[in-house]
């Protein structure tokens, strides 16, 4: 599939309405955007397959769909620092943000070189995509033992007190998520959260709270990574 057949597949996708329900109902404010699911984008990405300069064609050409399409079809191992400072500048909402940070960052071998640089970043999209890393990393990375993930603590805890409401979403889903990978790990993250709840900004307390929450829950979902330790427990 060529690059003008593709622009073409979006514009016959557009839907105004689209737009206008995902703002309301999402928060997803986003520029040049046709009104696209995720779901009509996977099956289009599924067509088109891994296409790295195809990828890169469509996320230069400012429509946001295409941006997001680029985000499902790009090879991981491919990414080069240059392209991915290059498009967390542009990230101006969750949507895009989280898109490219499980489908690429968190998949590439500069996951944790970025993940470490960007939270500590003062632009909300931008931070928020460091912790979106952190996130999915603790599901991408199969094979790392607990002290890798242990290191990630200290950063949760210097983060909790952004307010702002992206970031500290984000904070909280990688808490939770570190919490979820293994049995060891879900112990550490709710001490974490303990201390956390303790601190005085209503960001903290409520990123703690509800990691609590969910750490706490008996039918909880846990993986065991990494499982060759975990499958002999």
């Amino acid at each position: 599939m060529t690059y003008e057949e593709i622009i073409e597949r979006l514009y016959e996708l557009q839907d105004e309405d689209k737009i206008t329900f995902k703002k309301q109902k999402f928060g997803v404010i986003a520029n040049n955007s046709l009104g696209i699911y995720h779901k009509d984008l996977k099956e289009l990405a599924k067509e088109i397959g891994r296409n790295n300069m195809l990828a890169i064609k469509l996320f230069d050409s400012g429509i946001y769909e295409a941006r997001l399409l680029c985000s499902k079809i790009f090879s991981p191992k491919s990414i080069t620092e240059d392209l991915m400072e290059k498009w967390v500048k542009t990230f101006e909402n969750w949507e895009i943000c989280d898109s490219f940070c499980m489908g690429i960052f968190a998949k590439s071998d500069l996951a944790l070189l970025k993940l470490l640089e960007w939270t500590e970043r003062k632009p909300e999209f931008e931070k928020r995509a460091g912790f979106a890393i952190m996130a999915a990393y603790c599901m991408a990375d199969k094979k790392s033992d607990n002290e890798l993930f242990e290191q990630f603590f200290p950063i949760l805890k210097r983060e909790a007190n952004d307010e702002r409401l992206y970031v500290k979403k984000a904070v909280n889903w990688a808490l939770r998520n570190i919490g979820k990978r293994n049995i060891d790990l879900n112990k550490r993250a709710i001490e974490v959260a303990e201390e956390i709840v303790e601190f005085e900004s209503a960001s903290a307390k409520w990123i703690a709270k509800n990691a609590l929450t969910e750490l706490r829950k008996k039918n909880k979902r846990m993986s065991d990574y990494p499982r060759a330790i975990y499958r002999k427990k």
